[in-house]
Protein backbone atom coordinates (compact mmCIF):
# COMPACT_ATOMS: atom_id res chain seq x y z
CA UNK A 1 0.00 0.00 0.00
CA UNK A 2 1.27 3.48 -0.82
CA UNK A 3 1.17 6.47 1.44
CA UNK A 4 0.32 9.82 -0.10
CA UNK A 5 -0.98 13.30 1.35
CA UNK A 6 -3.33 15.64 0.51
CA UNK A 7 -3.91 19.63 1.32
CA UNK A 8 -6.31 21.91 1.11
CA UNK A 9 -4.12 24.87 -0.91
CA UNK A 10 -2.83 27.30 0.95
CA UNK A 11 0.32 29.61 -0.57
CA UNK A 12 2.58 26.84 2.09
CA UNK A 13 1.07 24.33 0.78
CA UNK A 14 4.05 23.73 -2.48
CA UNK A 15 6.49 23.96 0.46
CA UNK A 16 4.67 21.20 2.44
CA UNK A 17 4.77 19.07 -0.35
CA UNK A 18 8.19 19.66 -1.07
CA UNK A 19 8.79 18.51 2.66
CA UNK A 20 6.37 15.32 1.96
CA UNK A 21 8.58 14.34 -0.69
CA UNK A 22 11.45 14.39 1.26
CA UNK A 23 9.72 12.45 4.23
CA UNK A 24 8.96 9.44 1.36
CA UNK A 25 5.00 10.23 0.41
CA UNK A 26 4.65 9.21 -3.22
CA UNK A 27 1.59 11.29 -4.56
CA UNK A 28 0.53 14.73 -3.18
CA UNK A 29 -3.21 15.62 -4.11
CA UNK A 30 -4.72 18.83 -3.28
CA UNK A 31 -8.40 19.82 -3.10
CA UNK A 32 -10.18 21.60 -6.02
CA UNK A 33 -12.76 24.24 -3.85
CA UNK A 34 -11.92 27.92 -5.29
CA UNK A 35 -14.28 29.55 -2.55
CA UNK A 36 -12.52 28.11 -0.04
CA UNK A 37 -8.64 27.91 -0.76
CA UNK A 38 -5.90 28.76 -3.49
CA UNK A 39 -6.31 27.75 -6.87
CA UNK A 40 -5.57 24.34 -7.08
CA UNK A 41 -3.46 24.38 -10.17
CA UNK A 42 -1.46 27.09 -9.67
CA UNK A 43 -0.51 24.98 -6.26
CA UNK A 44 0.89 21.82 -8.18
CA UNK A 45 2.36 23.97 -10.89
CA UNK A 46 4.53 26.05 -7.81
CA UNK A 47 4.93 22.29 -6.23
CA UNK A 48 6.51 20.66 -9.51
CA UNK A 49 8.94 23.70 -9.86
CA UNK A 50 9.60 22.63 -6.24
CA UNK A 51 10.21 18.80 -6.65
CA UNK A 52 11.24 15.58 -8.26
CA UNK A 53 9.23 12.52 -8.45
CA UNK A 54 6.80 12.42 -6.14
CA UNK A 55 2.92 12.61 -7.92
CA UNK A 56 0.76 15.10 -8.30
CA UNK A 57 -2.60 15.80 -8.85
CA UNK A 58 -6.07 17.79 -8.20
CA UNK A 59 -8.26 15.96 -5.61
CA UNK A 60 -10.58 15.95 -6.91
CA UNK A 61 -12.01 18.04 -9.92
CA UNK A 62 -15.34 19.19 -9.73
CA UNK A 63 -16.69 18.82 -13.58
CA UNK A 64 -19.58 21.83 -13.62
CA UNK A 65 -16.59 24.33 -12.50
CA UNK A 66 -14.73 24.31 -15.69
CA UNK A 67 -15.12 23.47 -19.19
CA UNK A 68 -13.23 19.94 -19.81
CA UNK A 69 -10.91 22.30 -22.37
CA UNK A 70 -9.51 23.97 -19.45
CA UNK A 71 -8.40 21.37 -17.24
CA UNK A 72 -7.17 19.45 -20.14
CA UNK A 73 -4.95 22.05 -20.96
CA UNK A 74 -4.18 22.35 -17.18
CA UNK A 75 -3.42 19.01 -16.84
CA UNK A 76 -1.17 19.32 -20.37
CA UNK A 77 0.55 22.08 -18.51
CA UNK A 78 1.19 20.10 -15.24
CA UNK A 79 2.19 16.82 -17.33
CA UNK A 80 5.14 19.22 -19.02
CA UNK A 81 6.15 20.28 -15.79
CA UNK A 82 5.98 17.18 -14.04
CA UNK A 83 6.63 14.31 -16.84
CA UNK A 84 5.02 11.43 -15.57
CA UNK A 85 4.35 12.32 -12.11
CA UNK A 86 0.68 13.60 -12.87
CA UNK A 87 -2.85 11.36 -11.76
CA UNK A 88 -6.28 13.58 -11.89
CA UNK A 89 -9.48 12.58 -9.35
CA UNK A 90 -12.62 13.77 -10.68
CA UNK A 91 -16.39 13.55 -8.69
CA UNK A 92 -19.67 15.24 -8.26
CA UNK A 93 -18.55 17.94 -5.64
CA UNK A 94 -19.48 18.25 -2.28
CA UNK A 95 -17.29 21.11 -1.07
CA UNK A 96 -16.49 22.85 -4.48
CA UNK A 97 -20.36 22.71 -4.82
CA UNK A 98 -21.83 23.28 -1.75
CA UNK A 99 -19.74 26.32 -1.22
CA UNK A 100 -21.58 27.84 -4.18
CA UNK A 101 -24.41 26.68 -3.00
CA UNK A 102 -25.08 24.08 -5.40
CA UNK A 103 -26.13 20.20 -5.21
CA UNK A 104 -23.54 17.64 -6.59
CA UNK A 105 -23.47 16.39 -9.97
CA UNK A 106 -25.48 13.74 -11.36
CA UNK A 107 -23.34 10.54 -12.53
CA UNK A 108 -24.12 10.45 -16.18
CA UNK A 109 -22.79 13.94 -16.31
CA UNK A 110 -19.25 12.97 -14.45
CA UNK A 111 -19.43 10.24 -16.80
CA UNK A 112 -19.52 12.52 -20.34
CA UNK A 113 -17.05 15.30 -18.56
CA UNK A 114 -14.01 12.38 -17.76
CA UNK A 115 -14.52 10.47 -21.27
CA UNK A 116 -14.37 14.30 -23.05
CA UNK A 117 -10.80 15.46 -20.81
CA UNK A 118 -9.46 11.72 -21.66
CA UNK A 119 -10.59 12.18 -25.65
CA UNK A 120 -8.69 15.10 -25.50
CA UNK A 121 -5.83 14.17 -23.53
CA UNK A 122 -5.41 11.78 -26.47
CA UNK A 123 -6.04 14.47 -29.52
CA UNK A 124 -9.22 13.51 -30.50
CA UNK A 125 -12.20 15.72 -31.35
CA UNK A 126 -14.71 16.32 -28.97
CA UNK A 127 -18.45 17.26 -29.15
CA UNK A 128 -19.12 19.49 -26.45
CA UNK A 129 -21.71 22.23 -25.44
CA UNK A 130 -22.81 21.60 -29.51
CA UNK A 131 -19.63 22.36 -30.65
CA UNK A 132 -16.57 20.79 -31.45
CA UNK A 133 -13.61 21.35 -29.69
CA UNK A 134 -10.13 19.88 -30.08
CA UNK A 135 -6.48 20.71 -28.42
CA UNK A 136 -5.15 23.06 -30.75
CA UNK A 137 -1.77 23.14 -28.76
CA UNK A 138 1.26 22.91 -30.80
CA UNK A 139 4.52 21.03 -30.03
CA UNK A 140 6.20 22.55 -27.72
CA UNK A 141 3.64 24.17 -26.18
CA UNK A 142 2.36 21.38 -24.12
CA UNK A 143 3.48 17.68 -24.34
CA UNK A 144 2.39 16.23 -27.73
CA UNK A 145 -0.72 14.27 -27.86
CA UNK A 146 -1.40 11.00 -27.05
CA UNK A 147 -1.31 11.82 -23.30
CA UNK A 148 -1.95 9.00 -20.67
CA UNK A 149 -2.74 9.69 -17.82
CA UNK A 150 -4.29 8.31 -15.00
CA UNK A 151 -8.43 8.76 -13.83
CA UNK A 152 -9.73 8.17 -10.78
CA UNK A 153 -13.21 8.93 -9.21
CA UNK A 154 -14.08 9.84 -5.91
CA UNK A 155 -17.18 7.89 -5.21
CA UNK A 156 -18.19 5.93 -2.19
CA UNK A 157 -21.97 5.17 -2.87
CA UNK A 158 -22.74 2.36 -5.89
CA UNK A 159 -23.45 4.79 -8.36
CA UNK A 160 -19.86 6.16 -7.93
CA UNK A 161 -18.45 2.72 -8.03
CA UNK A 162 -20.07 1.65 -11.03
CA UNK A 163 -18.83 4.88 -12.74
CA UNK A 164 -15.32 4.18 -11.50
CA UNK A 165 -15.60 0.60 -13.13
CA UNK A 166 -17.65 2.05 -16.67
CA UNK A 167 -14.85 4.71 -16.71
CA UNK A 168 -12.07 1.60 -16.56
CA UNK A 169 -10.57 4.87 -13.68
CA UNK A 170 -9.16 4.42 -10.09
CA UNK A 171 -11.07 4.82 -7.36
CA UNK A 172 -10.51 7.68 -4.35
CA UNK A 173 -12.77 6.26 -1.23
CA UNK A 174 -14.00 8.81 1.42
CA UNK A 175 -13.02 8.54 5.36
CA UNK A 176 -15.35 5.45 5.94
CA UNK A 177 -14.78 3.09 3.03
CA UNK A 178 -16.18 -0.06 1.87
CA UNK A 179 -14.64 -2.87 0.85
CA UNK A 180 -13.32 -2.40 -3.22
CA UNK A 181 -12.64 -5.52 -5.59
CA UNK A 182 -11.35 -5.44 -9.16
CA UNK A 183 -9.71 -1.71 -8.93
CA UNK A 184 -5.71 -1.54 -9.71
CA UNK A 185 -5.63 1.61 -7.78
CA UNK A 186 -8.02 2.35 -5.20
CA UNK A 187 -6.95 5.40 -2.47
CA UNK A 188 -8.44 5.95 0.55
CA UNK A 189 -8.76 9.05 2.74
CA UNK A 190 -7.77 9.57 6.21
CA UNK A 191 -7.81 12.70 8.23
CA UNK A 192 -6.93 13.57 12.01
CA UNK A 193 -3.67 13.10 14.01
CA UNK A 194 -1.95 10.93 15.88
CA UNK A 195 -1.52 11.55 19.52
CA UNK A 196 1.65 12.18 21.19
CA UNK A 197 2.15 9.35 23.62
CA UNK A 198 0.25 10.41 26.85
CA UNK A 199 -1.54 13.25 25.16
CA UNK A 200 -4.90 13.98 25.96
CA UNK A 201 -7.37 13.18 23.13
CA UNK A 202 -9.42 16.54 23.73
CA UNK A 203 -6.74 18.47 24.54
CA UNK A 204 -6.06 22.12 22.41
CA UNK A 205 -3.36 21.06 19.99
CA UNK A 206 -5.88 17.88 18.86
CA UNK A 207 -9.01 19.92 18.31
CA UNK A 208 -6.58 22.36 16.10
CA UNK A 209 -5.07 19.10 14.11
CA UNK A 210 -8.33 16.92 13.80
CA UNK A 211 -11.19 18.78 14.75
CA UNK A 212 -11.42 19.71 11.23
CA UNK A 213 -12.36 15.93 10.45
CA UNK A 214 -15.64 15.88 12.89
CA UNK A 215 -16.45 19.27 11.64
CA UNK A 216 -16.25 17.72 8.07
CA UNK A 217 -18.51 14.54 8.95
CA UNK A 218 -21.14 16.72 10.73
CA UNK A 219 -21.30 18.16 7.00
CA UNK A 220 -21.20 15.65 5.40
CA UNK A 221 -24.19 14.41 7.31
CA UNK A 222 -26.51 17.26 7.40
CA UNK A 223 -29.04 15.58 5.26
CA UNK A 224 -28.79 12.57 6.90
CA UNK A 225 -30.31 12.99 11.17
CA UNK A 226 -30.19 9.47 11.07
CA UNK A 227 -26.24 9.69 11.13
CA UNK A 228 -26.66 12.69 12.98
CA UNK A 229 -28.82 11.11 15.65
CA UNK A 230 -26.01 8.66 16.88
CA UNK A 231 -23.47 11.74 17.94
CA UNK A 232 -24.05 13.52 20.73
CA UNK A 233 -26.21 16.83 19.83
CA UNK A 234 -25.71 16.00 16.05
CA UNK A 235 -29.46 16.71 15.36
CA UNK A 236 -29.39 20.04 17.58
CA UNK A 237 -26.60 21.26 15.34
CA UNK A 238 -29.10 20.56 12.71
CA UNK A 239 -31.51 22.58 13.85
CA UNK A 240 -28.79 25.16 14.07
CA UNK A 241 -27.68 24.73 10.72
CA UNK A 242 -31.65 24.90 9.81
CA UNK A 243 -32.09 28.25 11.45
CA UNK A 244 -29.07 29.98 9.87
CA UNK A 245 -30.73 32.99 6.98
CA UNK A 246 -31.07 30.60 3.56
CA UNK A 247 -29.60 32.56 1.49
CA UNK A 248 -26.60 32.43 2.96
CA UNK A 249 -26.50 29.10 4.65
CA UNK A 250 -24.42 27.14 2.46
CA UNK A 251 -21.73 29.78 2.50
CA UNK A 252 -21.39 29.92 6.74
CA UNK A 253 -22.40 25.67 6.77
CA UNK A 254 -18.92 26.05 4.95
CA UNK A 255 -16.60 27.72 6.81
CA UNK A 256 -13.18 26.63 7.81
CA UNK A 257 -14.40 23.57 5.62
CA UNK A 258 -11.53 20.53 5.87
CA UNK A 259 -8.94 23.18 7.72
CA UNK A 260 -10.47 23.59 11.31
CA UNK A 261 -14.08 24.27 13.56
CA UNK A 262 -16.04 27.50 12.96
CA UNK A 263 -17.60 28.99 16.10
CA UNK A 264 -20.80 27.17 15.10
CA UNK A 265 -19.49 24.04 14.62
CA UNK A 266 -17.23 24.21 18.28
CA UNK A 267 -19.87 23.34 21.07
CA UNK A 268 -20.94 20.43 18.87
CA UNK A 269 -17.46 18.65 18.37
CA UNK A 270 -17.63 16.09 21.08
CA UNK A 271 -14.82 14.24 22.80
CA UNK A 272 -17.01 11.14 21.20
CA UNK A 273 -16.97 12.60 18.03
CA UNK A 274 -13.28 14.09 17.64
CA UNK A 275 -12.24 10.96 19.02
CA UNK A 276 -12.90 9.59 15.52
CA UNK A 277 -10.27 11.24 14.15
CA UNK A 278 -7.05 10.67 16.46
CA UNK A 279 -4.83 7.68 16.50
CA UNK A 280 -2.50 6.13 18.74
CA UNK A 281 0.52 4.33 17.07
CA UNK A 282 -0.95 1.14 17.53
CA UNK A 283 -4.69 2.57 16.52
CA UNK A 284 -3.51 4.09 13.84
CA UNK A 285 -1.51 1.14 12.28
CA UNK A 286 -5.29 -1.27 12.95
CA UNK A 287 -6.42 1.23 10.62
CA UNK A 288 -3.89 0.52 7.91
CA UNK A 289 -4.30 -3.09 8.74
CA UNK A 290 -8.15 -3.07 8.28
CA UNK A 291 -7.86 -0.77 4.79
CA UNK A 292 -5.47 -3.18 3.58
CA UNK A 293 -8.11 -5.89 3.99
CA UNK A 294 -10.46 -4.23 2.29
CA UNK A 295 -8.52 -3.68 -1.03
CA UNK A 296 -6.88 -0.35 -0.55
CA UNK A 297 -3.91 0.11 -2.27
CA UNK A 298 -3.33 3.55 -1.63
CA UNK A 299 -3.79 5.58 1.90
CA UNK A 300 -3.91 9.32 2.06
CA UNK A 301 -3.28 11.53 4.67
CA UNK A 302 -4.91 15.42 4.79
CA UNK A 303 -2.70 16.66 7.47
CA UNK A 304 -4.71 20.61 9.31
CA UNK A 305 -3.50 22.41 12.25
CA UNK A 306 -1.00 25.00 12.63
CA UNK A 307 1.81 22.75 12.43
CA UNK A 308 1.43 20.79 9.25
CA UNK A 309 5.29 19.52 9.20
CA UNK A 310 4.57 17.55 12.37
CA UNK A 311 1.54 15.84 10.90
CA UNK A 312 3.32 14.80 7.78
CA UNK A 313 6.20 13.92 9.63
CA UNK A 314 4.37 11.95 12.61
CA UNK A 315 1.90 10.32 10.16
CA UNK A 316 4.82 8.56 7.72
CA UNK A 317 6.57 7.61 10.16
CA UNK A 318 3.71 5.51 12.36
CA UNK A 319 3.29 4.40 8.09
CA UNK A 320 6.60 3.29 7.47
CA UNK A 321 6.83 0.88 10.90
CA UNK A 322 3.80 -0.29 9.99
CA UNK A 323 4.82 -1.47 6.50
CA UNK A 324 7.79 -2.84 8.01
CA UNK A 325 6.20 -4.66 10.26
CA UNK A 326 3.79 -6.29 7.66
CA UNK A 327 6.84 -6.86 5.55
CA UNK A 328 8.64 -8.95 7.99
CA UNK A 329 5.53 -11.29 8.87
CA UNK A 330 4.92 -11.34 6.06
CA UNK A 331 8.22 -12.97 5.24
CA UNK A 332 8.57 -14.80 8.04
CA UNK A 333 5.75 -16.92 7.36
Amino acid sequence: MLVSCAFTPTLATPDHITLAERLGYQRAWCYDSPALYCDVWMTLAAAAQRTVAIGLGPGVLVPHLRHPMTNAAAVATLEALAPGRVAVAVGTGFTATGALGHRPMPWEQVIAYVKAMRALLQGEDVMWDGRLTRMLHPIGVVPPRPMDVPFIVAASGPKGVAAARGLGAGIFLGPRPVAVEGFTQAAALITGTVLEPGEDPAGERVMAAAGHGAAVWLHACYERPDALARVPRGLEWKAMVDDLPAATRHLLLHELHHTGVNERDLPFVSDELLARYTYTAVTLQQRLTHLAQLGVTEVVYQPAGPDIPRELEVFVATFMQWAHDRTAVVEGE
